[in-house]
């Protein structure tokens, strides 16, 4: 391991943020997943859940769109939503989903300074109405177009711009958020892949 390497991965793991995660409801096509993840990745997103009620757990994500991302990410996978949801309540004060409702707030309006978790959900069917009781509210991508939805990967990315954006505003990136044991945990996994 050269220095300037090792230099790169603190830098990486400096900028991960403990209180900003995605949520991905029943997304079938691993290219989809891969590609949230990389823009997790991106913006120094550590944790991702995946939840499949409808499939079984996914053995491997699209390497073409992912970079492998998935390889410097924690993946949790879940098939029970209430398991899912219990565990997100331990570290996140809201859990919103995206969905066209009449109390959806903007995405705009979602205080990111705080812990958050944000749901995506199916290709086709969007966030179930299970999901959607166990979360705390709904948001929405303003858009003035016909067309009223992203794809999964798009909508993530723009939110999680956003959520970039607003976060890096109030100096959330200036300081390590990881706590020291999961920073040192996953600093001597990087090394070695």
């Amino acid at each position: 391991m050269t220095p300037e390497r090792l230099q790169r991965l603190r830098q990486v793991l400096d900028n991960r943020q403990n209180d900003l995660t995605v949520v991905l409801e029943n997304v079938f096509d691993p290219h989809n997943i891969s590609a949230v993840m990389r823009t997790c990745d991106a913006v120094g997103i550590q944790e991702i859940s995946v939840l499949n009620t409808r499939i079984g757990p996914h053995k491997k994500w699209g390497a073409k769109s992912s970079s492998s991302a998935a390889k410097w990410m924690t993946i949790h996978q879940y098939s029970d939503p209430v398991e899912c949801f219990s565990s997100l309540h331990k570290k996140y004060e809201l859990i919103l989903t995206t969905h066209l409702s009449s109390d959806a707030i903007s995405m705009y309006e979602i205080d990111f300074t705080r812990p958050v978790a944000l749901v995506f959900g199916n290709e086709h069917d969007g966030v179930s109405e299970e999901i959607r009781h166990l979360a705390d509210g709904n948001f929405v991508i303003p858009q003035v177009g016909i067309i009223r939805s992203l794809n999964i990967s798009v909508a993530c990315a723009v939110t999680l711009y956003e959520a970039f954006r607003r976060k890096q505003s109030a100096y959330h990136y200036d300081r390590v958020k990881l706590p020291p044991a999961q920073y040192d945990q996953l600093l001597k996994e990087w090394i070695e892949i």
